[in-house]
């Protein structure tokens, strides 16, 4: 689809995303390029950061990979400190790196909990952290009077409850929790706007395929209103947040779900729905309910 943003909207600004070499944030990664940005991506496989930069670069995107570990904090400084000597400055922060997988709690061990937890939340905080003295205002490369923009992409598992997915919905929690703090005291301390974004079920990405195997998609698929959301979309939203049009918004996680988060099974028809309710209201005229009763 057609970006409804222009095309030079983030012009001369540099991103790091985390998680950059495939999926949501490769796709992330390529829009804010095509709309004015240089992109460094980090991430653990070669190969596919490698790929990723071939194609960034395809598209006239001033890009390059870097490999590291988000839960590692030297790796974390090195790729934040490389990003700065080759583009001369860092704006946006996007920590798309994340890790998840099915399996009941019973059966998951501490290590495995813990294992999606460093991904997700720690590896999250140490990017901001390490990030900080180039994002703040009059940090380096920075002007004294703004600061840059992070964005932690979460989930919404833990709204509510989600089946099989301990780990990752506390590890978003904490994300999401990361997300409103650090709002909090860098952006009145540093100038600093720090927004997460939610994706719901996105098509052609590991955290479907994982997560929902061909056998559950088909059933879901079957249901008439459901739908998958797009990579693109994701990316949209991460435009807004990281642009001049999203420069008053601070300290929320932007839901982008098409609304599915909010959905519960529907019991009744709309027709079954209005027939039982001018039933109850016939019985309700003729023998009201409720009514206290005296014992005299």
């Amino acid at each position: 689809m057609e970006s409804p943003f222009r095309a030079n909207i983030l012009k001369g600004k540099v991103a790091l995303v985390t998680g950059g070499g495939s999926g949501i944030g490769f796709e992330i990664s390529v829009q804010l390029g095509k709309h004015g940005a240089s992109v460094a991506i980090m991430g653990r496989r070669k190969h596919v950061l490698d790929s990723a930069v071939d194609v960034l670069r395809s598209h006239g995107i001033p890009a390059i990979g870097l490999e590291g570990d988000v839960r590692r904090e030297d790796d974390a400084a090195r790729t934040v400190e490389s990003t700065f000597k080759h583009f001369g400055r860092l704006d946006i922060l996007v920590n798309a790196a994340a890790g998840n997988f099915l399996v009941p709690a019973q059966d998951l061990s501490p290590n495995g909990f813990r294992t999606v937890i460093d991904i997700d939340s720690i590896g999250t905080f140490i990017m901001c952290h390490e990030a900080l003295k180039y994002l703040k205002k009059g940090g380096l490369g920075k002007d004294p009077s703004t600061g840059g923009t992070i964005i932690n992409i979460t989930a919404t598992l833990h709204y509510g409850a989600t089946w099989y997915q301990i780990h990752a919905s506390a590890a978003k929690a904490a994300i999401d929790s990361i997300t409103r703090s650090l709002a909090l005291e860098w952006g009145e301390d540093h100038g600093i706007l720090i927004n997460g974004i939610a994706p719901g079920a996105i098509e052609d990405t590991a955290g479907v395929s994982k997560l929902a195997p061909e056998e559950v998609l088909s059933k879901i698929k079957e249901k008439p209103l459901y739908t998958f959301g797009e990579k693109w979309d994701i990316a949209m939203a991460a435009l807004y947040l990281a642009s001049d049009a999203g420069k008053f918004v601070n300290g929320t996680v932007l839901v982008v779900d098409g609304g599915q988060w909010l959905s519960t099974p529907r019991l009744l028809s709309k027709d079954a729905v209005r027939q039982l309710s001018r039933r109850q209201e016939t019985r309700s005229r003729v023998a009201p309910t409720g009514l206290p009763k005296s014992k005299l």
